[in-house]
């Protein structure tokens, strides 16, 4: 059957299981909107600014485990994507990204709003294509999908020339795609996954550390199972938070640069680090030439170029983590014998370890203002950890990290490798629009939440009662946390010296707005928020000057933490 482009890309998008899309329209989408307009199984969110697309179908991707998809114009519509892109790319975050452009006729000739959109996103995308006949449509459409999502996962973008999505061709949509460059390795070598059995097995004082890949790959039952077996201590990155229980006996906390004590200290000292599905990231890592220096490193990954990029491992195992973790889990059962002595010979370490936990646990002191901390403590003693928390960019998102409980996956949506401020919003609304009965809560800063306060329209038009806590401290916090440290309290730029009233900014939008000003207000405040059924703003003037901590200078090891 002949159907235009436009028609195809609406049939391709139904066939995927697209049920909503971002998007904002422009001369370029015309075909395209139009054809969209007449399909009502696919929700169409219409944001405030492109970014907010790209950041919201990326907030869907992660609290649904499925592809976030948005749509916009050409030229500046396209390139407002780049941050959001970026930020999906650093993520590992399955989203396709549709762009619409001039006319195949005018691209190269500087037409009106025409953009390189394929050569602007190529460093920050998996993949991207520039779709110039219409009889390939389809088959871009079905590859950009299985590329977003396979493998490690990443943002794809395929651009749509406003003429192709006004030709005409016979539709037929692939049902496979075969890509001969691109296989990726789902399934661990068995006799690396042995050695790494036998190296544990072996080592006196193991440590599990986790990242996002543990998420993408659904592997957090299976995480559960190996750390409980083994007894091993668990620490995340900021992007696995969530992937091992919170609350779990063995969890440290997150590690790096604003990690627990406990967390560094034992990854400083380990003699046996199995990593899986995180990347070494900087943030993470400290001074790389002063990392766990007496470990041997398990590194088990699906993308084969970021084992040994950041840090030399000694086992390295290219697969998907579940697939990698199961197996793990045979060999174990197959060296029953080994297991008694490995229990016994690391009761030294676990005693170690409880002991670091107790010596500097996180914590923060009362003051004459309200603590930040304190009032994250209580989102999660109201929430009891079932809310999906999205965070902006700096203060407000360590504290979450340090002081939010996150006891199961795909209950953070955070900007963790591009660290973007403006994420947490739009992200949050994406998540509202995938599950529209679940409390969704965006713990922002001042700063960060007027990056893209305008997603408060959307909120509002399409009923999305996402709530936002704006933890104000008057300052753009982490930065003027390093100028306090580094720079002689040299406040330079940091200081908000005109930021709005957030109450009536979010009257203004015909939102709610509360203000918390005591520590007395909090929990019934927050209360009252969380029950009603509209878009919220929750301002919460807080002392400026807290830092978050512990904390690891840039530069410097693990070991050598600012706690207080």
């Amino acid at each position: 059957m002949k159907k235009t482009g436009s028609q195809i890309f609406v049939e391709c998008l139904k066939m995927e299981g697209v049920d909503t899309i971002f998007c904002y329209p422009g001369g370029a989408t015309l075909n395209i909107t139009d054809v969209l307009s007449q399909s009502p199984e696919i929700k169409q969110i219409v944001v405030r600014h492109e970014q907010g697309a790209v950041h919201a179908s990326d907030g869907y991707a992660r609290a649904t485990g499925k592809v976030g998809v948005c749509l916009v114009t050409s030229g500046p519509g396209a390139t407002n994507t780049v941050t959001g892109i970026a930020t999906a790319y650093m993520d590992s975050i399955p989203i396709v990204v549709f762009t619409c452009q001039v006319t195949t006729m005018l691209i190269g000739n500087d037409a009106f709003q025409e953009a390189d959109i394929v050569g602007i996103t190529r460093p920050c995308t998996k993949h991207n294509y520039l779709v110039k006949d219409v009889k390939d449509l389809a088959r871009i459409i079905k590859e950009a999908f299985y590329l977003a999502r396979s493998g490690r996962p990443g943002p794809i973008l395929v651009d749509i020339p406003k003429d192709v999505s006004a030709q005409v061709c016979d539709f037929k949509y692939p049902e496979k795609v075969f890509i001969r460059s691109y296989q990726p390795t789902y399934v661990g070598h068995a006799g690396q996954i042995k050695r790494a059995v036998k190296l544990i097995l072996s080592s006196k004082r193991p440590i599990l550390y986790t990242g996002g890949g543990i998420i993408s790959s659904g592997a957090s039952q299976e995480l559960i199972k190996l750390a409980e077996k083994l007894s091993l201590p668990v620490t995340n990155t900021l992007m696995g938070l969530g992937g091992f229980p919170g609350n779990h006996k063995q969890f440290l906390g997150m590690l790096g640069m604003h990690g627990t004590y406990a967390a560094n200290m034992a990854i400083t000292n380990s003699d046996a680090i199995i990593a899986i599905g995180a990347r070494f990231d900087d943030r993470a890592t400290g001074n790389t030439d002063a990392f766990a220096p007496h470990a041997q490193i398990i590194h088990v990954d699906i993308d084969p170029t970021s084992i040994s990029k950041s840090i030399k491992v000694h086992i390295p195992i290219v697969g998907d983590s579940k697939n990698v973790i199961k197996k793990m889990l045979e060999f174990i059962d197959d060296e029953k014998d080994s297991i008694k002595d490995y229990k016994e010979g690391i009761k030294d370490w676990l005693e170690q370890i409880e002991k670091w936990k107790k010596q500097y646990p996180l914590t923060y002191s009362k003051g004459d203002r309200l603590k930040p901390q304190y009032v994250i403590e209580r989102i999660y003693a109201l929430t009891k950890g079932d809310a999906i928390i999205s965070t902006e960019v700096g203060q407000n998102q360590m504290w979450t990290a340090q002081f939010y409980k996150f006891l199961k996956p795909r209950t953070i949506l955070t900007s963790g490798g591009l660290g973007t401020m403006g994420y947490g919003f739009p992200a949050a609304i994406g998540a509202q629009v995938a599950f529209p009965d679940r409390l969704v809560i965006d713990i922002a800063g001042d700063g960060s939440i007027q990056m893209n306060i305008q997603e408060l329209a959307t909120a509002v038009q399409f009923n999305l009662p996402v709530k936002v806590v704006i933890l104000n401290n008057g300052f753009l916090g982490m930065v003027r946390q390093w100028q306090e440290l580094f720079y002689g309290k040299r406040y330079t730029w940091t200081h908000m010296n005109f930021a709005p009233d957030f109450v009536k900014l979010a009257q203004a939008y015909n939102a709610v707005g509360y203000r918390i000003e005591k520590e007395e207000e909090v929990d019934k405040i927050l209360k009252e928020a969380f029950a009603n059924k509209r878009p919220t703003f929750i301002d919460v003037p807080v002392d400026p000057e807290e830092g978050v901590y512990p904390m690891v200078p840039a530069g410097a090891a693990l070991r050598d933490m600012l706690l207080v």
